[in-house]
């Protein structure tokens, strides 16, 4: 048995990986071998308690060959590229990534980063035809990034084929109280009621997120995050990972309140110029359909709630305080900027998963047209004047609300 952060591997005769137990005790993942040696069959806990099942070679891809089943439940979900699991020298392709639940891309990737050290290998490299920033993001969870030289941005080495990636899995643990936690050097990430909270800096990168893990007099919180500071605490751990409190802040009795149209106008306009260009014109349609709001959200920045979009009145008071709190204009426009940032960032996805289904139900000239647009240099500029416009809405309505 061997094991780290309260963790316990559990191994069979020939030392190979059976179990892994967390903290408390709990399976967080099982694996069984067959007898010629091969992985006969895997699975891993995810953040939310549910258990994601690996079936090797039970999968066909069209593109690399055999692959390697991907199941929660009775259900198929996808699959990746087939992994010698006995002797892993690859980190594989994982055909659709948007039918996993949360987690779970992530579950496989350590698993693979485990038995990969256990074996001794590595660095591996990825080969995919999908080296994104999500997919980038993750590995950073489960390896150390490394390059021939240190590169300037290590993401857009990664999209280029330059790095590879040396084996650092976490451990995870299931607290009682519903929040899951991985640690490597510390406590790396939080996940709660299905959201997931991520330290800062990882490996030199900065990783943007809502949801953030800080330290505050050698405790270890999990807040809601903007502007540079806590909007709201949510959790707090002790530094060896022990869950000490999980609650979020009552809910305000503020009521809703339409948000200017500018604002709304520059924050779509955001999601566009940070998404691929085949989206730029449903994502237009989707957001001119929608009513944007301050809304008394808890626990969030931003939500997409059926025709609504809704921002936290939280965030609405904080810029108003922050920007009174300075009379140097270049740093209210600076704030206006990271706050309409902020609530773009914590919309983008459920947006541009909107849009997708959007341009997927589209007819074919409609989704070549799309496929083959680009940004031009007018769009780019059009897009900058809303953004521009809607900055100086939220500062003017910063100054109202405190005035």
């Amino acid at each position: 048995m061997s094991g780290g952060a309260g963790a316990e591997v559990i191994r069979d005769d020939r030392g190979r990986r059976v179990r892994e137990r967390d903290r408390y005790g709990e399976a967080v993942t099982t694996l069984t071998w067959a007898a010629d040696g091969r992985l006969a069959r895997a699975a891993v806990r995810l953040p939310d308690g549910g258990w994601l099942a690996i079936e090797p070679r039970a999968a066909h891809d069209p593109r690399w060959g055999a692959s390697d089943l991907l199941r929660l439940g009775p259900d198929a979900l996808t699959h990746c590229a087939a992994i010698d699991w006995a002797r892993v020298d690859i980190i594989p392709t994982l055909a659709e990534p948007a039918r996993l639940p949360p987690g779970a891309g992530t579950a496989v990737l350590n698993l693979v980063a485990a038995l990969a050290a256990d074996q001794g290998r590595g660095p591996l490299a990825y080969h995919g035809p999908y080296p994104t920033e999500q997919l980038f993001l993750a590995l950073l969870e489960s390896f150390h990034w490394e390059s021939e030289r240190a590169p300037r941005d290590p993401l857009a080495a990664f999209v280029a084929g330059h790095l590879q990636w040396s084996p650092a899995p976490h451990a995870r643990a299931f607290a009682r109280s519903g929040v899951y936690v991985q640690s490597r050097e510390g406590i790396d990430k939080l996940a709660w009621r299905g959201r997931a909270y991520y330290r800062a800096d990882w490996q030199g990168v900065e990783r943007h997120a809502s949801h953030r893990v800080h330290e505050v007099g050698g405790r270890v919180h999990g807040s809601l995050w903007a502007l540079d500071a806590p909007l709201e605490g949510h959790l707090v751990l002790a530094a060896d990972g022990a869950v000490l409190a999980a609650a979020l802040p009552a809910p305000d009795d503020e009521p809703a309140r339409a948000l200017a149209p500018a604002v709304a106008a520059g924050l779509a306009a955001v999601v566009v110029a940070r998404s691929a260009p085949p989206l730029a014109q449903s994502l237009r349609a989707v957001a001119a359909a929608l009513t944007f709001e301050w809304a008394p959200l808890t626990g969030d920045l931003a939500v997409l709630a059926g025709d609504r979009a809704q921002l936290s009145l939280r965030l609405r008071r904080a810029l108003a305080a922050r920007v009174a709190g300075t009379t140097i204009r270049a740093e209210q426009v600076r704030l206006g900027f990271a706050a309409l940032a902020e609530l773009a960032h914590a919309l983008g996805d459920a947006l541009r998963a909107r849009a997708q289904a959007r341009l997927a139900a589209a007819t074919p000239a409609a989704q070549a047209e799309a496929l083959g647009a680009g940004r031009t240099p007018a769009g780019a500029a059009a897009g900058a004047r809303e953004i521009g416009v809607a900055v100086e809405s939220l500062l003017e309505d910063a100054g109202q609300l405190l005035a």
